[in-house]
């Protein structure tokens, strides 16, 4: 099996950024966050992106300004660098590499961990070897929120594990007062400690043995997941899973104010250093940003992702956006070309209680409608003193309101959990199936009352089974004429329009997992796959069947084309050949847990038959880290660049509309008028259009070397040459 280099996995956004603590730039304009291999700058007034610093090929564990340029940033990686960027230009400045590279896991005991200072050498040059390190503190906990810098003194860290200071434990029994977090007073002898139990304590006199005292703040009833000390030292900011931010007064311990309801757990607090601007990383992939006068002003929202993607993957036909679980209780439409969430649907409509144990409404399952003028979900709830509650909704799109609006709730459709739904693509109506381990599925008719004043309205139109089996997945055909079932190891061939049962297909090896019809010339073809990790074909033609033994276990399955993708190694078949097209190996780090195929707004028109299949649809898939990968070809990457270089214009020019229709138009008219006057004006070049003129205009001045170094290069640009005078 042959692995084709002409296309590559890129990556395409989606990453973390509530990894590491984000950084507040000096002037309160910016915000920098670590996010999967990449640094994200936004604009804290915008929320906008308005870089990505790309250049590392692992994880980013940290981010820190450079204190000797307030335009500069360093951020390290697991993969071993650290590397210098001009973050309002986007540029890479330095790279420095560090051997060998820091264990990040918080799988790793804290034994393997040490802290160490690392000394950057001062060089010009873009690339610069580290070697010298020297050790602070080993066995050390893994925890960033275990370290905190103070004023005068060395590096803090754990050193409450290390028996330095010490608490006894609670009178109760099952009390946890553990260290969880420290933040240091940016002016006096003082140390925020958080714990377990959720008290804040503050330490002074920590330089006399055995003589240092601690008060305590008491507010959080669960762990103190962050500190911080405002810039002057005045107030402590504190966080946990209450989605609550504390402001503690520093000389005022009673007087505390808050920001609740900010959606949830404070992972992590950063503060601005001239104190005007506060920002909390949340456990749900979000960053807030917080005015000093304890006011939201903005908030970057990430993709997010729960422990189960439960209802897949799925493409919304209206905004071309990626729909799956967000939040609890609601779902996500997520831009893939502006790595951005568009906004958030509450499907459960029920206020979320943060305590472990409680049983609450989740989406399991949703499904859209060709044109997207219906959205199908299923919630469901099992609580352990009574049987399972399930709701199916469907919602209707509001044109004025541009979102999705409740229109029927059926209560109990099944009697058991659903296991898949599908709507059918056929434009003469409007019809939802469902399938139930309760051994029916039903066809669900949205009634016609375009005569009457009446709202539209669903109702079960058919109730189906076969042979008491369970079935456990559905897909209409493309054009809706025929409708398939897998019932365990049989899968049957429906008429959607008299509900009779056109044929049963031979069983394949194992239950069937997922069925779909083939598109446009593969439209005779069905596919499955199988509980056995096999990959089945039909010809609806012939009845005849075909299976291949290239599925591995726990995989992606992409149901949007007539191609097979499983995932982490993927594998492009036609149906009617047995040889994959295409397949590609290693396509990431960690476990690739879902992929679909979206629709390009553009088709290319790539040649070569092992892309093709790249032609009119992109395969986008999550991995473990949240991070979207999909694959890239050469085709597409000089439409991409060509684009670029076409909008490229002046920067004296204002970029509008009619610019880009007539300007260059009208630049190209002057140049030939130009020529026609003054033939002498194409042979003798001005000293302005020289090359060392115009890097001196367009390089950003803080990233330019010192005026003598250029004053020479300077100079010889304007000389004109004596061939030239001539």
């Amino acid at each position: 099996m042959v692995e084709h280099t002409g296309i590559r996995v890129v990556h395409r956004g989606g990453s973390k950024i509530n990894f590491r603590e984000p950084v507040i730039t000096s002037d309160s304009r910016f915000l920098l966050c670590g996010s999967g291999e990449s640094v994200k700058v936004y604009s804290t007034s915008t929320e906008e992106c308005v870089h990505d610093l790309q250049g590392h090929t692992d994880l980013v564990t940290g981010v820190v300004l450079n204190p000797s340029n307030h335009l500069q940033a360093y951020s390290c990686s697991a993969d071993g660098t650290v590397r210098l960027w001009d973050f309002t230009d986007g540029i890479l400045i330095k790279v420095q590499l560090q051997q060998p590279s820091w264990p990040i896991s918080d799988d790793i005991t804290p034994s393997l961990f040490q802290l160490v200072a690392v000394h950057l050498p001062r060089s010009g040059d873009p690339e610069v070897e580290v070697g010298e390190l020297s050790a602070v503190l080993c066995d050390v906990s893994p925890n960033p929120g275990a370290v905190s810098f103070g004023t005068g003194y060395s590096l803090l860290l754990s050193v409450f594990i290390h028996g330095r200071f010490s608490l006894k434990s609670g009178m109760n029994k099952g009390i946890n007062n553990s260290f969880t977090c420290i933040s240091c007073h940016p002016k006096e002898d003082c140390i925020a400690t958080g714990h377990a139990d959720g008290k804040i304590r503050l330490w002074r006199n920590f330089n006399q043995k055995k003589e240092y005292t601690y008060s305590t703040l008491h507010w959080h009833h669960n762990a103190v997941n962050t500190l911080r000390f405002t810039p002057e030292g005045t107030n402590l900011l504190s966080g946990g899973i209450e989605s609550v931010l504390v402001q503690w007064r520093y000389t005022q311990e009673n007087q505390k104010d808050f920001l609740p309801r900010l959606g949830a757990a404070i992972t992590h607090i950063a503060v601005s250093p001239d104190g005007s601007l506060f920002c909390t990383s949340h456990a749900d992939n979000k960053i807030t940003i917080i005015l000093s006068s304890v006011k939201v002003s903005a908030i970057i929202q990430g993709l997010v992702k729960d422990d189960c993607v439960r209802t897949d993957l799925m493409i919304d036909p209206r905004s071309k956006a990626l729909v799956l679980n967000g939040k609890p209780g609601h779902l996500q439409f997520y831009s893939l070309h502006r790595d951005k969430q568009l906004y958030n649907l509450d499907i459960v409509q029920q206020e979320y209680i943060h305590e472990q144990g409680v049983d609450q409404f989740q989406v399991v399952k949703a499904a859209f409608d060709t044109h997207g003028d219906w959205l199908a979900t299923v919630e469901e709830r099992r609580q352990k003193s009574s049987e399972l509650e399930i709701n199916l909704k469907l919602w209707s799109y509001d044109e004025q309101t541009q979102s999705f609006v409740l229109n029927t709730t059926v209560t109990a459709p099944h009697e058991d959990q659903i296991t898949a739904m599908c709507f059918s693509p056929s434009p003469e109506t409007t019809l939802l199936v469902t399938t139930s381990l309760d051994g029916h599925f039903k066809a669900w008719l949205l009634a016609d009352h375009s005569d009457t004043e009446e709202s539209a309205s669903w109702s079960c139109d058919f109730v189906g089974g076969y042979h008491l089996l369970k079935p456990g997945c559905c897909c209409f055909s493309a054009d809706g004429s025929l409708l398939a079932f897998g019932f365990q190891e049989v899968v049957t061939v429906w008429s959607p329009t008299s509900w009779e049962l056109l044929t049963t297909l031979s069983q394949p090896p194992g239950a069937v997992r997922d069925l779909c019809f083939g598109r446009l010339s593969c439209s005779k073809y069905l596919l499955g796959t199988s509980t056995k990790n096999q990959l089945c074909c039909w010809n609806l033609l012939t009845c005849s069947s075909r299976c291949r033994d290239h599925c591995q276990p726990n995989v992606g399955y992409s149901r949007l084309t007539h191609h097979c993708h499983l995932l982490p190694l993927v594998f492009v078949f036609k149906p009617s050949e047995p040889r994959p097209l295409f397949s590609k190996k290693a396509l990431c780090t960690g476990k690739v847990e879902r992929a679909i195929f979206a629709p390009r707004d553009q088709m290319l028109e790539s040649s070569e038959e092992y892309s093709q299949w790249l032609n009119r649809s992109q395969l986008y898939f999550l991995t473990q880290h949240m991070d979207l990968m999909t694959f890239s070809t050469k085709t597409e990457e000089d439409r991409l660049l060509a684009s670029s270089k076409q909008l490229m214009v002046d920067d004296s020019v204002a970029i509008t509309p009619f610019y880009l229709l007539l300007g260059r138009h009208k630049q190209q008219q002057q140049e030939k008028q130009e020529l026609l006057t003054n033939p002498l004006a194409e042979r003798t070049p001005l000293p302005q259009g020289s090359i060392a003129i115009k890097e001196l205009l367009d390089t950003p001045a803080h990233v330019l070397p010192s005026a003598s170094f250029l004053c020479s290069m300077f100079v010889r640009s304007l000389l004109v040459s004596s061939s030239s005078a001539r």
